[in-house]
């Protein structure tokens, strides 16, 4: 019988890349997830039968452990960008990939491989980044033997990065950001889903790996070539740390009043996040240490933001009609 993999968050931006790798490796793949029935659409990713969500609560113990029975290796990629509920970045991203670790050592699994981030630090003043690295040591104190990757802001169909700023773009002449000058390393979801692939494999050596594709671009620069890419053009303003500080704060407050029915654009978090450099540090190892080419932004945007192009996919055919002479 093939090899089986359980991956918690499966059917997420990551994760849905790393199931349909590990199907296509002939791997058989358990997607645990909160619900099931909206991650369907992973099951084609194989034959009948080889890949199958299941539910499982990652802040329980009996589910997560169920969720790993009889597994050969675990992959954990869930995570918030906001809390909401239950769903805490401390419960997440701290306490369950401790928990999923503690359960695979119980069972016996050999392998573990958790999706963390560039940027995670037990001192940092985001407690985003500061859960990360809590996540990273439960699991390396469960699982010394796990490998750990921390991708820089992931880009690919469904990111809610470019696609979002890009929506943005089509309300007005002016872009905002916060943290202009900010540096990214921006990493294709499917080079992050093969950098796990391989960890799984057991072809990547225990350890952490920070993953950043070639282009390493400050908030502004990434702005300008989305919109290059979209053939729009606005004028990218820089929202001050301060006054940023101030909007999340007031967007915050309009969170607890409707008792979270309205998600804030911006969170104080994030605030903290943006004012720190997201790259690939000098001494890391990284794609390259995993025998990984990393594929650059412009080969990727234009197949999935060309949606957002004043004419849509017919934008290209009116740009070359401009050209036409009238009879």
């Amino acid at each position: 019988m093939s090899q089986l993999v359980t991956i918690y968050g499966g059917s997420g931006f990551v994760g849905r890349y790393i199931a349909r790798r590990m199907a296509k490796a002939g791997w058989r793949v358990r997607v645990a997830v909160r619900n099931p029935n909206e991650a369907m659409f992973v099951r084609p990713y194989g034959v009948v039968g080889q890949v199958e969500p299941v539910l499982c609560n990652v802040r329980d113990d009996a589910s997560v452990a169920a969720a790993l029975r009889g597994a050969d290796a675990v992959v954990y990629c869930v995570g918030v960008l906001d809390e909401a509920g239950k769903n805490t970045f401390a419960a997440v991203q701290a306490e369950a990939p401790g928990r999923v670790a503690r359960a695979a050592a119980a069972e016996g699994i050999g392998r573990m491989v958790l999706i963390s981030a560039i940027g995670a630090d037990a001192t940092a003043p985001s407690a985003y980044a500061r859960t990360k690295a809590a996540g990273e040591a439960a699991v390396l104190d469960a699982m010394p033997g796990a490998v750990i990757l921390r991708p820089s802001i992931i880009f690919g169909a469904e990111d809610q990065f470019f696609n979002r700023f890009a929506s943005l773009s089509r309300l007005g002449p002016i872009l905002p950001v916060v943290g202009a000058a900010t540096r990214f390393q921006p990493v294709w979801v499917d080079d992050v889903a093969q950098a796990a692939e391989k960890a799984v494999l057991g072809q990547a050596r225990p350890g952490i790996y920070e993953l950043g594709g070639p282009d390493v671009l400050s908030f502004r620069e990434l702005m300008q070539v989305m919109l290059k890419v979209i053939h729009r053009r606005r004028l990218v303003m820089n929202i001050p740390f301060g006054l940023a500080r101030v909007m999340a704060g007031c967007f915050g407050l309009v969170k607890s009043v409707t008792a979270g029915l309205v998600k804030p654009p911006l969170t104080t978090d994030q605030v903290r996040n943006l004012a720190r450099d997201n790259v690939v540090a000098a001494d890391a190892r990284g794609l390259a240490d995993l025998g990984i080419q990393p594929t650059a932004l412009g080969a990727v945007l234009p197949e999935y933001l060309w949606r957002f192009r004043p004419s849509g996919q017919y934008d290209a055919i009116k740009d070359s009609a401009k050209g036409l002479r009238k009879a």
